[in-house]
């Protein structure tokens, strides 16, 4: 496929993250670059504590405190007021995250019906994307299953499922497998992939392990604040 006439999906311009601690600055991300195009699958390498999630916090638009340009879709970001960066988050990037954040009130058919209704689908709609995403990551038995009646998993796939409900740009995954067994993990993980191809979404997957890494478009490594 080729994406080189399209606009990035991400787009990162010598982005920075420093903290203070102690009296001392400490420089998480120190001028990151990065573009990643519609429909690509990019793995984010790199040790624990060499900044991984920071960046994807960055991406996500979920806190501020970042120097340099970050642009989701076209859009510039940093400079955008915060409701319209809310806004932006939830048109445009969907979450999975190590441990599933699922609501443990909620069967799993209802945790990716919610996110839709927030965003404004009607609740028919929301319901029938809802089992659609979950039949075909193989749940289709356990729409009525709370998250504590799920295995591991089961749980992870439901989560995938929320974050691509609301089919957004990009989806951003923190370790998303970092919970689970060798063999489910790379279950998981390659549904995970057939899913976001198939959804047409890009993706930028925070990792440590290598194996999981190969099975994407492109691997970036994170190493002392910048990317290799």
């Amino acid at each position: 496929m080729n994406n080189a006439h399209l606009m990035p999906v991400v787009q990162l311009t010598d982005l920075t993250r420093s903290f203070e601690q102690g009296g001392v600055r400490i420089d998480v991300l120190r001028g990151v670059n990065l573009a990643i195009q519609p429909g690509e699958i990019v793995a984010l390498l790199g040790p624990s504590g060499s900044g991984k999630s920071t960046m994807l916090q960055a991406v996500g638009l979920l806190e501020g405190g970042f120097g340099g340009r970050i642009e989701i879709a076209g859009t510039d970001a940093s400079t955008l007021p915060g409701d319209r960066r809310t806004a932006l988050r939830r048109d445009s990037i969907g979450f999975v995250y190590q441990f599933h954040h699922l609501l443990p009130d909620f069967n799993a058919l209802e945790n990716v019906i919610l996110p839709q209704l927030v965003a404004g689908k009607s609740p028919a709609e929301a319901q029938a994307r809802a089992s659609e995403l979950l039949t075909s990551l193989g749940l289709g038995q356990r729409l009525e299953h709370r998250p504590s009646q799920l295995s591991g998993g089961e749980q992870q796939r439901v989560a995938v499922a929320r974050a691509l409900a609301n089919r957004p740009r990009i989806v951003l995954a923190d370790e998303p497998t970092g919970n689970l067994d060798e063999t489910t993990a790379d279950k998981v993980l390659a549904e995970f992939v057939r899913l976001v191809r198939g959804e047409g979404s890009a993706a930028l997957v925070a990792t440590h392990n290598e194996r999981l890494a190969m099975a994407m478009d492109r691997v970036v490594r994170l190493h002392e604040g910048v990317l290799e």
